[in-house]
């Protein structure tokens, strides 16, 4: 009688899964349209099936997909926090003042840097890359080409911006995820993040400011971001003041206050600002914490840009680590994981060559998956026993993931976020990618930092006790609750 775990299923038979999930994906995403959902859960079926298959009891398999769900749920909790905050700010008016602002720093002489500055500015405070892109970065399009910069340049510009807050704001979808499904604490995951992504956006910046100073005498009309700016200002009070939101919420993590309260008061704070602030109604307060803040201004793009938040805009993000997580709990249970890393870490025998074919994995994934998120998903569950293995700290795998993941993504055309730039600023993905100079400075940053043994963070004697009770616990609750006699085939 063979132990389910001593079953090995064979590489090229755990491979099956995988180009079966990518290749139904591209069709959906690409020719379709679609979701990644349903390629997710053929990819799922078809692992189970190979894993059936070769031995493993069905319960077996099953009890894999909802460990997988039951591993993403801390990033989902903070998903859904998440979803409250935005809601709570845009409502609060605190997105709106710090938009206010950043708009009023425009300078046409540094329009490349100043536009960059403003995209992050704002998707800091939104946590949303697209949003920022369809609305500030669709502004700063009309603005840049009227001066006559190359409309490939102000793009690049606009895309750096925008994924430097999506990859350091703690309301990022994409930065929680990261951080929950490696296990990794959301502000440690943030602050172990600017090692490689402030060198990256220094760089940027530097090459705008030399790429800038030929269009430096330029007229300018500004036409588009004073409308925004007479819409913010009617419709919502704007005030410094505000500003002390997000500050608390910084002063919290600055002081190791975990991400859940510190979010929670944050939700708090920004109510209360539309209520005695904004001097919304408490029943209007309330609806947007769920279904989001809802404004017509009169102005598209501040509608476009403000039409969001609450719970319910989560729930993609939600459900989509949900189906992904039963793709990877039935790939990691059946061995299918395993027998792929075991190949790759062949090659990938050190802490550093592991973290940089971790940030190689999170791009092809982008490339051949075609969507942001399951370049960090995917990717998490393969190479979190190989950290694990090597007393690498977590923070480690979710700074590779987004390094790799996130800011890789607008780099491959067919990707969701190549397809929504094009659609978006105009502009093909080959023409803008050599001036998106953020989003591939940051992979090569990393994986020679990687190489080079900077900032690779091990776990601590006390970390690794920690983590082996915790592991001992688990192991003995799956026992306890396991009473169909599968452990044997």
């Amino acid at each position: 009688m063979k132990k389910q775990q001593e079953i090995e299923i064979p590489f090229l038979m755990a491979l099956i899964p995988l180009v079966i999930m990518i290749a139904i994906m591209a069709v959906t995403i690409i020719k379709f349209g679609g979701s990644p959902h349903v390629p997710l859960l053929i990819g799922a079926a078809a692992a189970a099936f190979i894993g059936w298959r070769y031995g493993y009891k069905w319960d077996v398999i099953e009890e894999g997909a909802y460990k997988g769900i039951r591993m993403a749920l801390p990033a989902i909790v903070i998903i859904i926090l998440v979803g409250l905050i935005i809601g709570a700010w845009i409502g609060g008016g605190i997105v709106a003042t710090m938009i206010y602002y950043g708009l009023k720093i425009i300078t046409p002489s540094l329009f490349l840097v100043t536009i960059c500055v403003i995209c992050a500015i704002v998707t800091l405070a939104i946590g949303s890359s697209w949003s920022t892109m369809g609305t500030i970065g669709v502004a700063g399009m009309g603005i840049g080409v009227s001066m006559g910069i190359p409309a490939a340049m102000v793009a690049g510009a606009v895309i750096s911006g925008a994924y430097f807050g999506d990859k350091m704001s703690p309301l990022s979808d994409t930065t929680n995820l990261a951080a929950g499904i490696t296990g990794t604490d959301l502000f440690v995951h943030i602050k172990h993040m600017i090692y490689t992504t402030i060198p990256g956006l220094v760089i940027a910046l530097v090459v705008y400011f030399f790429l800038g100073r030929q269009f430096g005498g330029a007229a300018v009309d500004t036409g588009n971001i004073s409308s925004i700016l007479t819409a913010l200002e009617s419709n919502f009070v704007i005030s410094p003041w505000l500003l002390l939101v997000p500050l608390a919420v910084v002063v919290m993590v600055a002081k190791k206050v975990p991400a859940l309260p510190a979010l929670a008061i944050g939700v708090l704070l920004g109510w209360l600002c539309h209520v005695f602030i904004q001097g919304g109604n408490v029943a209007d307060a309330v609806n947007t914490l769920h279904d989001g803040f809802s404004i017509s201004s009169g102005n598209e793009m501040v509608d476009n840009l403000f039409n969001r938040g609450g719970i319910d805009s989560m729930m993609y993000t939600v459900s989509l680590t949900i189906v992904a997580m039963i793709f990877g709990g039935i790939m990691e249970q059946v061995g299918m994981l395993q027998a792929i890393v075991k190949q790759i870490l062949k090659v990938a025998k050190s802490a550093g060559s592991l973290i940089a074919a971790t940030v190689v994995s999170a791009f092809f994934t982008n490339a051949t998956a075609s969507e942001q998120y399951i370049s960090i998903l995917l990717p998490g569950r393969m190479y979190a026993k190989a950290f694990k293995d090597k007393n690498l700290h977590s923070k480690n795998l979710s700074r590779a993931l987004e390094d790799g993941g996130t800011v890789t993504s607008p780099l491959v055309p067919w990707n969701t976020c190549g397809v929504f730039i094009l659609a978006t600023l105009g502009v093909e993905t080959f023409a803008y990618a050599p001036y998106a100079v953020l989003n591939y400075a940051i992979p090569i940053i990393s994986i020679i930092m990687a190489f080079l043994g900077l900032k690779v963070e091990y776990l601590t004697e006390e970390e690794i006790k920690a983590l082996k009770e915790k592991e001992e616990i688990h192991a003995e609750e799956n026992t306890e609750t396991d009473s169909s006699g599968s452990v044997l085939t």
